[in-house]
């Protein structure tokens, strides 16, 4: 009898632990994946970029001193030529003080005259004689200085250019320094573009390129390019700006314009034999670690998760450009990625 009792406990216990083994078995995940290079490609012999047009150079011109803005002769773009007047400060009170100092200068000089002939028959003390000296010096000093001030009231161009802006108004009251008019030269303009620090060594001062502005409706061959060396800490991309002639002066400054760099057609042989592949995930699924390293989790053929560390590229819609870190045929996982970790288990 208590030989069938314990046979009873023991199949009770064993029971009791398979079926506590089933309670504790873990369920895969539900994810959904994508398939790398199942339309998601690119063929990169040309990294396209959206760019921004530049001037080649701008000032903004300023009047040195203080003074109300009596009229502005130029208007927003207007050609102006280096030396041509812009504006001019009421000059008044400057004009009155130019013809204070021509009469002080006018009495230092009488007064010289009538000291010099003392002083030769040596009836004037030399001291006597330095100070009238001193103070004809001074007073052709001081009316230098309001010959200055009085041309000062008048703001001429530096370079020639267009007038890009124009800051004040007649009858306004400027401070120095304050801008009153922009100039620009763009008889040749710079395209600047933001490049991936991944791409970065990729580009030299002789790289090919192609600038679509379709502002004007104009698709040029890029010049040299001038190479940033300092990078965005927030988006860790360098600027490059592209050299582009324009001597009809139709690409002005803010134009939005697409940059290919690189590409075939400029005659990149090497990149023609052997061009790269480039694909694109959506941008939901990227994520970064603490370090900054951008990653996705990617299935085996063994329905396990793993971290995949990858380089991106550049937005493209909802989707980003992975430069490197994929490979063909690979599972990322889209959405359910939140859940997963290391070696976890999937169902696709």
């Amino acid at each position: 009898m208590k030989r069938v009792i314990v046979n009873a406990l023991l199949a009770m216990v064993l029971l009791v632990s398979c079926q506590s083994k089933q309670d504790y078995q873990v369920e895969p995940l539900k994810v959904e994946t994508e398939r790398v290079g199942e339309g998601n490609s690119l063929v990169a012999r040309g990294r396209s970029y959206v760019g921004t047009i530049e001037e080649e150079e701008s000032v903004s011109m300023s009047f040195t001193g203080m003074g109300t803005l009596k009229r502005v002769l130029v208007s927003e773009g207007q050609m102006v030529s280096k030396g041509q007047l812009l504006a001019e400060l009421d000059d008044t009170q400057s004009r009155n003080i130019l013809d204070a100092m021509k009469a002080t200068v006018g009495q230092a000089e009488d007064a010289i005259a009538r000291y010099k002939q003392l002083h030769d028959k040596g009836s004037l003390p030399d001291a006597k004689w330095v100070e009238a000296q001193s103070k004809l010096e001074e007073a052709r000093a001081s009316l230098r200085g309001a010959e200055k001030n009085l041309a000062d009231c008048r703001l001429v161009a530096s370079m020639s250019g267009i007038v890009g802006a124009r800051q004040a108004n007649a009858g306004a009251t400027v401070l120095p320094s304050q801008p009153i008019v922009s100039i620009y030269k763009i008889n040749n303009v710079k395209v600047r573009v933001s490049v991936p620090e991944a791409e970065i060594a990729q580009i030299t001062a002789t790289t090919p390129s192609r600038i679509e502005v379709p502002a004007v409706r104009l698709d040029l061959a890029g010049g040299s390019v001038e190479k940033g060396i300092v990078a965005d800490a927030m988006t860790h991309t360098y600027n490059i700006r592209i050299n582009l002639s324009n001597p009809q002066q139709k690409l002005l400054p803010g134009m939005v314009c697409h940059v290919t760099l690189g590409d075939d057609k400029a005659g990149d042989a090497a990149d023609a034999e052997a061009p790269s592949t480039i694909y694109t995930l959506p941008v939901r699924c990227i994520q970064q670690a603490a370090d900054g390293q951008h990653f996705v989790w990617v299935v085996d053929a063994d329905k396990k998760a793993h971290r995949q560390d990858i380089t991106l590229g550049n937005l493209v819609g909802n989707r980003m450009e992975v430069c490197s870190g994929l490979k063909a045929g690979q599972q990322v996982i889209t959405a359910g990625y939140q859940k997963v970790s290391e070696g976890s288990c999937c169902k696709l």
